[in-house]
C-alpha cells in the first residue's frame, strides 16, 4: 500500500513537472558588450530575474503555452517578444539592447539613474569610472528654479551639505560652494569644470571660480564627492561639473529664447540656437544681464556666450570645438562691520569699488572608439583671462570712512590691482571593458598635463574718482610677481567585478607639480621691496579604493576611501586685495576622504541616498587672530592645525501619488536634503574648536506639485551657525573678518507653466525677507560682512521654435 502511494505521488509530480519548461538567453548591447542587471520577466510569471555579469539569464518552471517576455534596463529601450514554451524543453530568447535617451521634461540624459530631477551616475559615465563613489546629478529642466539668476539654493539645494557663499550679486562674479565643512568661498576646495574640462584660473596656484556657465544653458550638474582624487585631481572637496546642452539631434535648427525681469532692476535675455546638420551638431547661446542691486552701489552688467560644434568624422571618431566668453562690470558695495550691520543690511558705505573679470576658454575635443569595448577621449583647453580691481585701500576696515578730504577737497587715491591668467590643460582618458575569467571588468587610465602662468600686480596708485577707471597715476605697482605652475599627473583605476553584485575599484594617481615665483613685493613695514626668484617641485603619490554591492537592480551599497592633497595657492604666498596678514612659513595640506552609503530607488516613487563620511585634513590653512604687539587682534592666515570632518548626508524624495496609483494627471512629491556635520580641529591651539564656515547642520525641505502642464516648488532651507575664524570668536573683530555667522532660514517659491512650446516662469527668492549673511571676508568684495539679498521677485517668458 505504501509503495503504491509513493508510485501515485511520483506519477502526479512527473505529470505536473512535465507541464513546465525553461527559458534562457542573453542580453547584449549593439557593441556586443553584455548588459548587466537587466530585468527579464514574463507577463504571467511574476518572478523577475536579472542578467548576470555575462548578460545571461535563466527562468525555470515556466508553465507551458504562449507568453510575453519583457526586457528592460536603465539606458536601453524596453522590448517585448511573444514565445511558446513547450513541456520539458528549453526555449532560448536573446535580446539586443538599443540605447535609449530618457526624456525628463525636455532633458535628454544617458547613463544616469534618476526618477526625478535628482539622481546619481552609473558605474561608468562619459569615460570615467564612478563605481563605489558618491555622486549626485541634477537635471535642470526637471526643476522649478530661478536659473536666470543662478540661485544656488533652488538648483544645488538638493545636494546634501552644499554650503554657499552668496556673493554673485555682492561683488564676486559667481557664488561659491563647499561641502563637508570645507571653505565655500569661490569654490576653492572644489574642482570646477564645464563639459568635463577645467574652467578655473589655475588648477593649483589659483583654483578660484570667476566664470560659471549660465544655468539656463546647463543640461545637468554632476557632483562627485571627495573620493575624486584619482581621476580628477587631489582636491578635498570633490568635483562639480556643469554640462552644457547640445543641439537637438532631431532638427537642423532650433531656436530658444527666455526673457526674465525681476526686482531691483533685474533684466535678463537668454537666446540659443542648435541642431543637427548631417554629421555636424552645434549649439550656441548668448546671455546679457543687468541689475541695479538690492544695496546701493551694487549694480552689475554681464554678458556670457558659448559656441560648440562637433563633427562625426567616422562611425568611430568625433571631434569638437567650443568657446566660452564672459564679460562683466561689477560695482562692489563693500563690506559691513557688526556695528554698521545694526543700521541695516541693505546699506552701503563704499561707492568707488569696482571689479571686472573677462574670461575666455577655448577647448578642442577628440573621441575615438577604438573597439566595441575600448574608447579614448582627449580634451585640450586654453584659458586666457583677466581679473582687475580698483577700490579704496581697505587697511582701516569697513568702519573707515571713504570721505572727501577737507584739505584737498577730493577723495583719497584708490588702489589698482591686475591679474592675468594664461593656462593650457590637456587630459587624455582611456576606458576599456575586458573579460577576466567569467566576469566583465573595466579599466580607466589617463594623464593630465597642465601649464599655467599668472601675472599679479597690485598696490598701484589709482585715481581719486568714483567711476570704473583702472588708470594709474604712478605707473609703478607696489608689487609685481610672476607665477608659473606645471603639472603632470598620470592615473589609473580598475573595477574588478567578482560576480553580478560585488565590485571593487582600486586606483592610484601620481602628481608632479613645479611652481615658480619671480618678481618683487614690499617688506612688512612697506619701506623697501624684496625680490623673489624661487622654484619648488612636489612629487605626490595618491591611492584609493572603492567598493559597490548591488542589492537589487535599482539599489546598492557603496564605500570608498582616497587620499587628498592641497598645495599652497598664490593667495597664500602673497596677499591680494586683503587686510589679512599671511604666515610666510605655511606649508601644503594633505589628508583623506571616506564614504559609505546606501542609495537607490523604488520604482518611480522613492529616491534615496543615505551615507556617512569621514574627512581628515592635516595642516589645514585657515584664519586666526594674532596680536600685532600693541594689543590689537588682526586676522592671520596660517596652518591652523589638523581637522577631522565627519557626519551624515541624506537625500530622500517620495511621491505618494505615484506610490498609490499610476496615470494620475497630477503629482505631489516631498524631498529632504539633510547634512549633519561635525568639523573640528583636533590638534594645536584651537583643538576642539569648529572649523571655519562649517555649520553643524544644513537642512532643506521641498514640496513639489505638478498639475498637467503646471509645476511649482516650495523650498525651505535652514543652515546652522558657523564661525569666520578658527578661534570661534563670539565677539567680532573690529574689521568684522572674525566672528559669528548666525544661523538662518530662507524660503523660496517658484513655478513653471508649459503651453505647447511656450513657458512662463515665476517665483519669489527669500520669501520671508530674511536678513542673513554667509561670508565674513578680509578681502574684496569687503572687507567685512557681505550681506545676502533680501526678498526679490522674478518672472520670465520663453519659447522654443
Amino acid at each position: 500500500m505504501k509503495n503504491t502511494l509513493l508510485f501515485i505521488l511520483y506519477i502526479s509530480f512527473s505529470a505536473v513537472y512535465a507541464q513546465t519548461g525553461t527559458i534562457k538567453g542573453s542580453v547584449t548591447g549593439v557593441s556586443g558588450k553584455p548588459i548587466v542587471h537587466a530585468h527579464i520577466y514574463l507577463e504571467k510569471h511574476k518572478h523577475v530575474v536579472a542578467s548576470d555579469v555575462n548578460g545571461a539569464y535563466l527562468i525555470t518552471n515556466v508553465p507551458v503555452g504562449s507568453h510575453e517576455i519583457h526586457f528592460s534596463a536603465v539606458g536601453f529601450k524596453s522590448k517585448t517578444e511573444t514565445i511558446e514554451v513547450k513541456s520539458g524543453e528549453t526555449t532560448e530568447v536573446n535580446f539586443l539592447g538599443e540605447e535609449k535617451l530618457e526624456v525628463l521634461n525636455e532633458v535628454e540624459v544617458q547613463g544616469i539613474k534618476s526618477i526625478t530631477g535628482m539622481g546619481y551616475l552609473d558605474e561608468t559615465h562619459d569615460g570615467v569610472i564612478f563605481s563605489g563613489k558618491k555622486t549626485e546629478v541634477l537635471l535642470l529642466d526637471s526643476l522649478d528654479a530661478n536659473t536666470a539668476q543662478n540661485n544656488p539654493r533652488q538648483v544645488l539645494g538638493r545636494v546634501p551639505g552644499a554650503n554657499y557663499s552668496e556673493t554673485e550679486l555682492s561683488g564676486f562674479p559667481a557664488n561659491g560652494i563647499g561641502f563637508r565643512g570645507l571653505t565655500p568661498t569661490q569654490s576653492v576646495e572644489t574642482n570646477t569644470r564645464q563639459n568635463g574640462y577645467n574652467i578655473t584660473a589655475d588648477l593649483y596656484g589659483y583654483p578660484e571660480s570667476y566664470y560659471l556657465p549660465p544655468l539656463e544653458a546647463v543640461e545637468r550638474i554632476e557632483v562627485t564627492r571627495g573620493a575624486s582624487s584619482l581621476q580628477f585631481g587631489p582636491q578635498f572637496g570633490g568635483v562639480i561639473n556643469y554640462v552644457i546642452k547640445k543641439g537637438s539631434a532631431k532638427k537642423p535648427f532650433e531656436f530658444t529664447t527666455q526673457q526674465t525681469g525681476g526686482s531691483f532692476g533685474f533684466l535678463s535675455t537668454f537666446n540659443s540656437v542648435g541642431g543637427q546638420m548631417g554629421k555636424f551638431n552645434y549649439y550656441s547661446f548668448v546671455q546679457a544681464q543687468t541689475i541695479q542691486g538690492w544695496r546701493p552701489n551694487s549694480d552689475v552688467q554681464k554678458f556670457a556666450g558659448f559656441a560648440h560644434v562637433d563633427f562625426q568624422a567616422t562611425d568611430k571618431i568625433k571631434v569638437g570645438l567650443e568657446y566660452s566668453i564672459l564679460r562683466n562690470r561689477i560695482h562692489m558695495a563693500g563690506g559691513l562691520s557688526d556695528s554698521l550691520l545694526a543700521y541695516g543690511m541693505n546699506k552701503s558705505y563704499r561707492a568707488r569699488n569696482w571689479l571686472r573679470s573677462p574670461w575666455n576658454i577655448l577647448t578642442a575635443t577628440f573621441d575615438w572608439k577604438l573597439s566595441s569595448s575600448t574608447s579614448l577621449s582627449v580634451k585640450s583647453s586654453y584659458n586666457n583671462s583677466v581679473r582687475e580691481l580698483v577700490w579704496r585701500n581697505e587697511d582701516g576696515g569697513p568702519n573707515a570712512a571713504d570721505a572727501i578730504d577737507p584739505v584737498t577737497n577730493d577723495y583719497v587715491n584708490r588702489e589698482v590691482e591686475h591679474e592675468d591668467f594664461k593656462s593650457w590643460t590637456n587630459e587624455a582618458r582611456l576606458l576599456s571593458h575586458y573579460d577576466l575569467g567569467s566576469t566583465s571588468n573595466t579599466l580607466a587610465a589617463g594623464v593630465r598635463y597642465f601649464s599655467g602662468k599668472m601675472k599679479r600686480q597690485g598696490g598701484g596708485e589709482g585715481t581719486t574718482g568714483s567711476d570704473f577707471d583702472l588708470t594709474l597715476v604712478n605707473p609703478v605697482y607696489e608689487y609685481d610677481l610672476n607665477f608659473t605652475t606645471t603639472n603632470i599627473a598620470p592615473f589609473i583605476e580598475n573595477t574588478f567585478r567578482f560576480n553580478e553584485r560585488l565590485s571593487i575599484t582600486p586606483g592610484a594617481r601620481f602628481e608632479y607639480i613645479n611652481s615658480t615665483i619671480k618678481g618683487y613685493n614690499p617688506t612688512e613695514d612697506e619701506t623697501a621691496v624684496v625680490y623673489s626668484d624661487r622654484s619648488k617641485n612636489r612629487y605626490i603619490f595618491l591611492t584609493g579604493v572603492g567598493a559597490q554591492f548591488c542589492l537589487t537592480s535599482s539599489t546598492n551599497i557603496y564605500a570608498n576611501w582616497s587620499q587628498a592633497y592641497r598645495p599652497l595657492d598664490y593667495s597664500s604666498l602673497t596677499p591680494f586685495g586683503t587686510t589679512v596678514t599671511i604666515d610666510p612659513k605655511m606649508k601644503d595640506s594633505n589628508g583623506s576622504n571616506a564614504d559609505v552609503g546606501f542609495r537607490g530607488s523604488v520604482q518611480n516613487f522613492l529616491n534615496f541616498d543615505i551615507s556617512g563620511f569621514y574627512l581628515q585634513y592635516n595642516d589645514r590653512v585657515g584664519l586666526t587672530l594674532k596680536d600685532d604687539g600693541s594689543g590689537n587682534l588682526n586676522p592671520y592666515r596660517t596652518n591652523v592645525a589638523n581637522s577631522i570632518h565627519k557626519g551624515i548626508e541624506s537625500y530622500i524624495e517620495f511621491n505618494p501619488i505615484k506610490a498609490l496609483s499610476e496615470g494620475k494627471k497630477w503629482s505631489l512629491s516631498f524631498f529632504n536634503s539633510l547634512a549633519l556635520i561635525d568639523a573640528k580641529y583636533v590638534s594645536g591651539e584651537y583643538k576642539g574648536k569648529y572649523v571655519e564656515y562649517a555649520p553643524t547642520s544644513i537642512n532643506r525641505f521641498g514640496l513639489n506639485v505638478v498639475v498637467k502642464k503646471f509645476s511649482t516648488t516650495f523650498l525651505i532651507s535652514s543652515t546652522a551657525k558657523s564661525y569666520g575664524d578658527a578661534s570661534n570668536a563670539a565677539t567680532a573683530s573690529a574689521d568684522a573678518v572674525a566672528g559669528l555667522i548666525p544661523a538662518y532660514t530662507v524660503m523660496d517659491w517658484s513655478g513653471t507653466l508649459h503651453i505647447k512650446n511656450y513657458n512662463l516662469k515665476f517665483g519669489v527668492n527669500n520669501l520671508a525677507d530674511a536678513r542673513y549673511f554667509t561670508l565674513r571676508t578680509g578681502e574684496y568684495p569687503g572687507p567685512g560682512i557681505i550681506p545676502s539679498i533680501g526678498r526679490s521677485l522674478y518672472v520670465g517668458f520663453g519659447v522654443k521654435f
